[in-house]
């Protein structure tokens, strides 16, 4: 209607008004197609991008930025004992990663356990024991505590006895008191709790994120995990003549030796445990997502350079990271939203067929006065512009009902229902833009054909 002057604008859409309000309920149930079309496309794609959302945090509660690096395998005798079972990252390496890897931001090296936890009369069985440093908080984005604080660097370099706490853990053993400062034993070691994790939830798997004790690591290789001293150790190398020894000096990635270095003669004659000074795995957090494959190759390059492995040999460690479950997750969300935005594009063609078909028997309808309106000297494109104009008023109300219409669904989905939705206004732009271009789409043809008929035959017809 750009041709037209503001005069005849006016005009054109008081007569278009008019028109509408002559056939009340007509008009009403042509819009009823397009206000369900624009409602379900609204509200699917709020729901779509609520559903989108919500699977991005549950990744990020897991850590999108993160990586595992975990130990090769270990094999004898043509027996390969799986992965991990190698043993060959240490502390060491972690402090390498973080001093020399550009494109990672915190590090965290990780021993695990399995055993019971008792408090009073109660026990319980964790999910995950982990044994770490105060920086695993910062690569988990786990930062805020909901009670108490977090371990200290010192508290890793003397093994102490403190821990942290999950919520599920606090919610079975402790049961509504507060569990900061009280002791409860690991592996029938008293262990002091000094604060509470913030609850994560579960994760995308379904595992319980709060079902989860975090110790300094050191606590759990020598207080706790036993086990994990059995180890060959420096004695046949001592037998054989060789000089080399494992030294437990450095022992935490850039701070002071958790003991005392040994004199050549101490060392000989009390050997440690190679195994005291690995680590099961190393977690790590890139500085963004998008940095996580430089991230990889800064940290492959780094290990297999302090492994002193050649080029002809293969890694002695694996790294996993979380982008390709991000973009799996991603794109099946991706998938169904746009599934569900085509099924309601499907009502929008509907509705516009409706509006066509309404206009061709208005046309009908209106023979009389389309002939009386060309006699007086109306041309075609005045008709034309007529007819097209109520088209594009049924579809644009039509359009404003049916955001009304989607965004109280979705509020309604979300506050009844509990699911997870988030306002699109993407989604309503385009709905206004499909309103009217269903509006000129489907009304053109009833307006063309209007504009076509002969005044002499319109005025003849009954």
């Amino acid at each position: 209607m750009s041709w037209m002057s503001p005069k005849m604008r006016a005009r054109t859409l008081r007569t278009a008004f008019q028109a509408l309000r002559r056939n009340k309920t007509r008009s009403a149930l042509t819009m009823l197609g397009i206000v369900i079309g624009v409602a379900a496309v609204i509200a699917m794609m709020e729901i779509g991008n609520g559903s989108a959302r919500a699977i991005e945090r549950s990744i990020a509660s897991m850590g999108a930025d993160n990586l595992m690096i975990f130990a090769g395998t270990a094999a004898s005798g043509g027996v390969t004992f799986g992965g991990g079972s190698a043993h060959t990252l240490t502390p060491e390496d972690a402090a390498a990663i973080l001093r020399e890897c550009p494109a990672v931001r915190a590090v965290a090296p990780t021993v695990r356990a399995r055993t019971q936890l008792v408090y009073g009369n109660r026990n319980w069985v964790p999910m995950q024991i982990l044994g770490s440093t105060p920086s695993y908080l910062e690569v988990r984005g786990w930062t805020e505590l909901a009670e108490g604080e977090p371990f200290t660097d010192q508290d890793v370099r003397n093994a102490a006895k403190v821990c942290l706490l999950g919520q599920t853990i606090v919610r079975e053993l402790f049961q509504g008191t507060s569990p900061v400062g009280q002791e409860v034993r690991i592996n029938n070691v008293a262990v002091r709790v000094v604060g509470v994790l913030s609850a994560k939830g579960s994760n995308m798997m379904g595992m319980d994120q709060d079902d989860f004790v975090l110790l300094p690591w050191t606590t759990v290789k020598r207080r706790i995990s036993g086990s994990a001293l059995r180890e060959t150790n420096q004695s046949a190398a001592a037998a054989s003549g060789s000089t080399q020894q494992t030294s437990t000096s450095d022992l935490y990635p850039g701070q002071v030796s958790l003991y005392p270095e040994q004199s050549a003669a101490q060392a000989a004659n009390n050997p440690l445990p190679v195994r005291f000074a690995t680590v099961d795995h190393i977690q790590v957090a890139a500085t963004t997502p998008e940095k996580i494959p430089l991230a990889i190759e800064q940290i492959t390059e780094l290990l297999r350079q302090r492994h002193r492995l050649g080029a002809d040999k293969p890694d002695d460690f694996n790294i996993r990271d979380m982008s390709e479950v991000t973009r799996n997750f991603t794109s099946t969300a991706s998938l169904m939203t746009n599934l569900l935005l085509g099924v309601a594009l499907i009502s929008l063609v509907v509705g516009g067929v409706g509006i066509m078909n309404i206009m061709l028997v208005s046309v009908t309808e209106r023979t009389r006065e389309i002939g009386l309106r060309m006699a007086v000297g109306a041309r075609a494109r005045d008709i034309l512009r007529q007819f097209l104009v109520e088209a594009v008023v049924l579809c644009m109300l039509g359009g404003a009902f049916g955001i009304l219409l989607g965004r109280g669904t979705s509020l309604m989905i979300r506050t009844f229902k509990g699911w997870p939705t988030e306002l699109s206004l993407g989604a309503i732009v385009a709905a206004v833009a499909v309103s009217l271009t269903v509006g000129i789409g489907f009304g053109y043809y009833p307006a063309w054909k209007a504009s076509r008929l002969d005044p002499i035959e319109a005025l003849r017809y009954e």
